[in-house]
């Protein structure tokens, strides 16, 4: 099991892997793989793409760890982050173009298992609970932007209100959310 590094030795083993330090990489990747893989599980709810977007999300975190600047964002937000944005663009990638449903193939639904479905239910609760304490239409754009990848000019077209409205909606719900998780 992983410990949780604070923010200083975070920085700094993001500082050497910018130097090319695989010992580094490998520590911070024994370290923040677990968090990592459940922010992709919760986005991409299926094992099987969680555990290859983690890998691919680790190779963008050893070519942009020269970019990281250690004064203005938090390690692990910047971590979380690029999970995050990588994942959302996974769901954009895989977003079917408009097929009939006769020439549709059957699909097999993919089952995560005990240990990632509990992990996955635990902080699923956690963040859904937190969502409860939010004005539904706030709830909703959140979800809609940052699980199924809306842009805010679409979020904004759909509640019916201007742009800069949206992104203070998502702006000052995101602040509610991280001080309810954060209880």
């Amino acid at each position: 099991m992983s410990t949780i590094a604070s923010d200083d030795e975070l920085g700094q083993m993001i500082s050497r892997i910018a130097m090319g330090d695989r010992a580094a990489f490998s520590s911070l990747y024994k370290t923040t793989s677990p968090k990592l893989f459940g922010v992709c599980l919760r986005i991409l709810r299926q094992q099987a793409q969680a555990e290859d977007a983690l890998q691919e999300i680790y190779v963008k975190i050893w070519r942009r760890a020269a970019s990281f600047a250690a004064g203005k964002a938090a390690p692990m937000a910047w971590l979380v982050t690029i999970a995050r944005n990588h994942c959302i663009d996974v769901i954009r990638a895989r977003r079917p173009d408009p097929v009939d449903i006769d020439d549709a193939p059957a699909v097999a639904d993919e089952k995560p298992d005990p240990e990632a479905a509990a992990v996955s239910a635990g902080e699923g609760r956690r963040i859904d609970m937190c969502l409860e304490e939010l004005d539904t239409d706030r709830a909703n754009a959140v979800v809609s932007a940052y699980v199924e990848g809306y842009s805010y000019q679409e979020l904004a077209e759909e509640h019916g209100v201007p742009l800069n409205t949206m992104r203070t909606w998502l702006r000052r719900s995101l602040i509610k959310l991280k001080e309810c998780l954060q209880r």
